[in-house]
């Protein structure tokens, strides 16, 4: 048995399972936990259901899946109106911002080809149906919305997440929405820490303008894929620091997330804080194994060019 299953199977995470969270799911369940999924509860929740088929033996690969085709709120509402736009993944509580987005390429994702008043629920809610009293991993892609539905969990419920997900927006792409700044400010105060910062966008050019050269879908494919893209939003991972965090069975599942991230150094810290806080010997084992995986990694293959092309 790997190290990383003898944790999952420590009995303080059989009492208590990694609870995961996956708001806006259309797209895929989250790749980054496929380690540990089978160990795991998943509430994963999405409006738009014109794109969200999870086979039988896709659900097999969590301890329990929950599927929940609702809006989600932060505010007590039995609805809301939702935005179905031409691209399903834009599709959001939230309407878009038509004139900001008209600068650019992908203008026509964000179309409005219908408005709905859909049933919406508040993350709380379903976790008190569920009797889930806690989040482990929180990950949100609702469009626009995120931060104000990390927030909605309640202080003691997100201060013990051990990792947040986020896609805020960059530029002004919906109205109202929750930007880029909004989450790196609010994050940094709760005392997280930024583990994975990648930037996407779309061609800054005017939609009309880039119909004045073709009016061909491929061609106009070909056009963005040849100009270079600009900033339109981005996908965070933030891990909590643990200053708050003060029990062993997070302390575990802190390791569990952090080697699966391959944030090695920061697995470490977590080791070596449990076995001077913790009388567990599983925690001396963790702390050996992330020490030993440490140095293995000195003999990476790509580390002669990166050592070159350090400033160190």
């Amino acid at each position: 048995m790997k190290l990383i299953d003898k944790v999952l199977n420590h009995p303080l995470l059989l009492e208590k399972p990694p609870v995961l969270i996956d708001i806006g799911a259309s797209e895929n369940l989250n790749s980054k936990w496929k380690s540990f999924a089978r160990y795991s509860i998943c509430i994963a929740f999405d409006a738009d259901d014109r794109d969200f088929s999870i086979s039988s033996r896709d659900n097999a690969g969590f301890k329990k899946l929950h599927k929940i085709n609702r809006i989600v709120s932060n505010k007590e509402s039995k609805s809301d109106k939702f935005y179905l736009t031409k691209s399903p993944y834009c599709s959001s509580s939230l309407k878009p911002d038509l004139s900001s987005l008209s600068n650019y390429t992908f203008y026509d994702k964000f179309e409005i080809v219908s408005e709905k008043v859909l049933p919406s629920v508040r993350v709380t809610d379903i976790l008190k149906e569920l009797n889930i009293e806690y989040v482990d991993w929180f990950k949100s892609d609702s469009q626009g919305t995120d931060l104000r539905l990390f927030l909605d969990l309640g202080e003691e419920t997100y201060q013990n997440v051990k990792v947040a997900e986020f896609e805020p927006g960059i530029i002004d792409a919906y109205i109202e929405e929750d930007k880029l700044i909004d989450v790196l400010k609010k994050l940094n105060e709760l005392n997280f820490w930024c583990s994975d910062f990648t930037i996407k966008g779309s061609v800054r050019m005017n939609y009309n303008l880039l119909n004045y050269i073709s009016n061909n879908d491929l061609l106009k494919k070909l056009i963005q894929l040849s100009l270079k893209p600009s900033p339109g939003w981005a996908e965070l991972v933030f891990f909590n620091s643990f200053k708050e965090i003060n029990s062993l069975r997070d302390h575990l599942l802190g390791w569990v997330f952090s080697i699966s991230q391959k944030q090695y150094g920061f697995a470490f810290e977590l080791a070596d804080k449990a076995r001077k806080n913790f009388n567990d010997p599983i925690t001396n084992e963790l702390f050996n194994k992330t020490k030993n995986l440490i140095k293995y990694r000195m003999f990476n293959k790509n580390l002669i060019t990166q050592l070159v092309k350090s400033k160190f």
